[in-house]
């Protein structure tokens, strides 16, 4: 861990405007970048008529495209295509971290030449992009996976059962437009499994053998301000105070996790999202104060000087609004969050014993596995799908 250090390199969206009714800016900012458009979206909900009467307004012709669920490799190469013909100056994402990270492969692909696999994590080569892609504008509408600020894609693979990313940092979004009045309307459901994304998100990088001064800064104020909203978000949706600090946590929690990684937790969620139908926020959510007790206990036992135990007992206090508050009183008020919020065990995705063996293997090769402050062995690791069973 090199928190101690003044040393970081840092990366984000070229320009990030966050407020309550900045949406109806969209087409201004567009226009920024030419006058043709596609817009990935997902189904239309309330805000889509504010949002196209802005482009309209602002002489934007664009050709909309819906997506449902997390972005498949097919899906995608399907937009390429019609971003070829298009020719498209600009790509507009509205949506859920699915939506922006299809936004940011269409992006990419459309103008990078060769075989797309070529650029893919585990199932290609992970080459470099050589073109900088076109310019994305992320207009989130859920308040968890902060793609609006990073520089990948997870792109779901089903005939290999397994999800893997298209990285490089110039798939930075070249405008990050967060409303958080956008999110009024999410049910309960869908708040509870994106705000705890959004709270992994924040966790995983503080804790991260990554972690550096610079993203500490996020951690601590996403932590601090979705620790304060999530409960009030949750059971009294329309109130835009905690729609605010929520959306404000994960925006800090893609600032964090593009520059200091995350931890066990994403490591687990990549392959059991690709193997199972199981939906992302979901699995972070019940995975996260298993995996943040196993940590503890590990360091604890072969590394009890290690600097993230004040880390863990400090986002203890953060957590539960007392700083003298116990590591122990930390992972407690994850554990009941989650039963507060009805949060399904593993086992309801159709997730069986018998294939932890696999979902561990894989996992051993996540990115984010490399970022976990300790090594966990094969052991934890299984402690970790049983107790989340």
């Amino acid at each position: 861990m090199v928190s101690e250090s003044f040393a970081f390199d840092f990366q984000t969206a070229q320009r990030i405007l966050f407020g309550s009714g900045l949406a109806d800016r969209l087409g201004s900012l567009a226009a920024e970048y030419g006058h043709r458009a596609l817009w990935i979206s997902i189904n239309p909900r309330s805000y889509h008529q504010t949002l196209e009467q802005s482009l309209i307004t602002a002489g934007i012709s664009f050709r909309m495209a819906v997506v449902q669920g997390e972005p498949k490799l097919g899906q995608i190469l399907e937009l390429v295509e019609q971003v070829k013909a298009d020719q498209p100056e600009v790509v507009i994402a509205t949506g859920g971290g699915s939506v922006m990270d299809c936004a940011k492969a269409v992006a990419a692909l459309a103008v990078n030449p060769g075989d797309p696999l070529e650029y893919l994590e585990v199932v290609g080569k992970g080459k470099p992009l050589p073109v900088h892609p076109l310019p994305v504008i992320a207009v989130p509408t859920t308040a968890g996976t902060g793609s609006e600020v990073t520089r990948n894609a997870v792109i779901s693979l089903p005939e290999h059962k397994v999800k893997v990313s298209l990285r490089s940092p110039k798939m930075l979004p070249a405008v990050a437009l967060i409303d958080p009045s956008l999110t009024l309307d999410l049910p309960p459901i869908v708040t509870a499994s994106t705000g705890m994304d959004a709270l992994t998100q924040v966790i995983e990088p503080y804790v991260s053998n990554r972690a550096n001064v610079f993203t500490d800064l996020f951690c601590e104020g996403g932590i601090r301000k979705i620790a304060h909203s999530l409960r009030t978000a949750y059971h009294e949706g329309n109130t835009l105070w905690a729609r605010e600090e929520m959306a404000f946590g994960s925006l800090m929690g893609g600032l964090a996790l593009a520059n200091a990684g995350l931890g066990a937790v994403h490591g687990f969620a990549a392959p059991l999202g690709g193997m199972f139908e199981a939906p992302h926020g979901a699995i972070c959510a019940r995975l996260l104060p298993v995996v943040s007790r196993v940590n503890i206990l590990a360091v604890q036992q072969r590394s009890p000087n290690h600097p993230v135990l004040e880390r863990y007992q400090r986002l203890a206090g953060w957590l539960v609004g007392d700083s003298g508050a116990s590591i122990w009183q930390g992972v407690e008020w994850l554990e009941n969050i989650c039963e507060e919020f009805k949060i399904p065990r593993l086992r309801a995705y159709g997730i069986r014993k018998k294939d932890f063996s696999k979902v561990i293997e894989a996992a051993r090769k996540a990115s984010s596995m490399k970022a976990n402050p300790i090594e966990l062995t094969d052991e934890e690791l299984l402690r970790i799908l049983e107790e989340s069973f």
